[in-house]
């Protein structure tokens, strides 16, 4: 089954491919909640690279490596990436007017219900807008 989440971020394409794959950005923006974040990215932007996040409860209490391998980018357009556990990701990248719908579209796990699953890819997609239209 896959999943989409999506949102409309009020900056140009350019700006939020750069905020979107920039590991200090990364840094700052990907946590669905408060309590979370993540301390640390690396992120090999090429067909053939690969990325981690590591995401951390603020209180220390737990963190995992986010890990993937890039198999299609096509710079301010779209990005296919394929989870270490096998899942696949698409992310596009649809400028317009000043503003970017930003479309993620993932397989879903087996482990978590889809309305989680989707509710926490959102918040973070939710948490990027925020951050990008935040004048960095």
């Amino acid at each position: 089954m896959k999943i989409t989440v999506k949102t409309t971020v009020n900056a140009p394409v350019e700006k939020v491919w750069q905020l979107w794959n920039n590991p200090d950005d990364i840094t700052k923006w990907c946590s669905p909640s408060p309590e979370w974040h993540t301390p640390r990215s690396e992120n090999d932007l090429r067909e053939g690279g690969s990325f981690t996040s590591t995401m951390a409860a603020r209180d220390g209490s737990m963190s995992f490596d986010f890990k993937g391998t890039y198999t299609k980018v096509d710079h301010n357009r779209f990005i296919a990436y394929t989870i270490e556990d096998g899942r696949k990701v698409e992310i596009t990248f649809e400028g317009q007017a000043g503003q970017t719908i930003l479309t993620e579209t993932f397989d879903a796990e087996n482990i978590n219900p889809v309305e989680m699953q989707q509710g926490g890819w959102q918040a973070i997609l939710d948490n990027f807008k925020k951050y990008a239209e935040a004048g960095v």
